[in-house]
């Protein structure tokens, strides 16, 4: 008899399993989500509900600004909800949908791919959904707002930092992931200040190259490339952020030539920084995270609300004009690293100075 029953619950159970497996398997072929059957699963219902789709969290800035963006979003009233694809964009996109799924009223987005990240201002917006760039700009889409720095004048800092270094000789750009519009932007801007240089005939970039992935491990490839293709024969070197910065000073560093040479970075992370105490950076550019954060998490409530959004300039993303708000960069040397990023508290002199 109990043999009989163990062999009856055995079979029910299956049976629930396949009803369940059938049951996900009908959701992950079904339409994309539509304004009619999104289901608000989060708590405090009335409130605005925000998702915050992340690129990564794999560098140590982003959890800066997941931790000021979502305290900022409950100080206003609202609640959020924030995934991390980690690089994989699609995981990004089923991250979006899940979140169109769940109610969010606004998605605030930090792309990985500029084109790919289009697919999830198409699915918001047949929702009934308003999406926000942030920090990168989704690229040939009708997203609703950017908010960032001006890309083009961080670009701007780092070169003028190396040129105040070394203004004649060979110059290498590594640069970030071709995919991010705002690598493309540090570059075109980096080009800004060196190419009258490069006219009169006192700079030559004798390698330029993007870093897949932001990766410092490929930075440090292109950089060591970058040696063997001159000789190591290299001045100066302008690098898109602290990451790559840190890539290319190791293959410096291998060559024996780590400190000798001006680096640029950004992104103002702790290593990055610390480096610039050292000597083997040159600078880096200070984003203030707070301010982006928080005027993100606004715009986002605001947004939620119905309410207007006052934005100081467009910036055309290959679809539209889009509506955006650009911030201030700062580029942070060894010179006012107390007067920036010390003074606002985002690093502290025990962790830049402690043996």
């Amino acid at each position: 008899m109990l043999k009989v029953l163990h062999k009856n619950s055995q079979v029910c159970i299956l049976f629930l399993i396949m009803l369940l497996f059938n049951s996900a398997c009908t959701n992950q072929v079904a339409d994309e989500p539509n304004k009619a059957d999104r289901i608000k699963l989060v708590s405090d219902d009335g409130k605005p509900y925000i998702g915050f789709v992340l690129d990564t969290l794999k560098e140590e800035r982003w959890y800066k600004d997941k931790a000021l963006f979502e305290e900022k979003v409950v100080q206003m009233g609202g609640q959020v909800k924030t995934l991390a694809a980690n690089g994989l964009d699609d995981i990004q996109i089923k991250q979006a949908e899940l979140l169109i799924q769940e109610g969010a009223d606004v998605l605030v987005v930090v792309p990985h791919n500029a084109e790919i990240s289009g697919k999830i201002v198409e699915m918001a917006h047949k929702a009934g959904v308003k999406v926000i760039s942030y920090d990168r700009l989704i690229k040939n889409s009708k997203v609703d707002y950017y908010i960032s720095f001006d890309n083009e004048k961080v670009g701007e800092l780092q070169a003028s930092e190396v040129v105040k270094k070394v203004s004649k000789g060979n110059f290498a750009y590594i640069g970030g992931a071709e995919s991010d519009n705002n690598a493309v932007l540090f570059r075109e801007g980096a080009m800004k200040v060196i190419q009258p240089l490069i006219d009169k005939g006192d700079i030559k970039i004798v390698y330029d190259q993007y870093t897949d992935e932001w990766k410092p491990e490929t930075a440090q490839e292109n950089m060591q490339s970058a040696l063997q293709q001159n000789s190591n024969q290299i001045d100066a070197v302008i690098a898109a952020n602290d990451g790559t910065a840190g890539g290319v000073i190791n293959a410096l560093s291998s060559a024996g030539l780590s400190g000798n040479i001006p680096v640029s970075g950004q992104d103002a992370e702790l290593m990055g920084v610390k480096r610039i105490v050292e000597g083997t950076q040159t600078m880096t550019v200070y984003k203030p995270i707070t301010l982006l954060a928080e005027k993100v998490a606004e715009v986002a409530v605001k947004a939620a609300k119905g309410e207007k959004v006052a934005t100081d300039r467009t910036v055309n993303n290959g679809e539209i004009d889009v509506p955006s708000i650009l911030l201030d960069p700062i580029a942070v040397t060894k010179n006012n690293i107390k007067d920036t990023v010390i003074k606002d508290g985002y690093l502290t002199e025990e962790e830049l100075y402690k043996k």
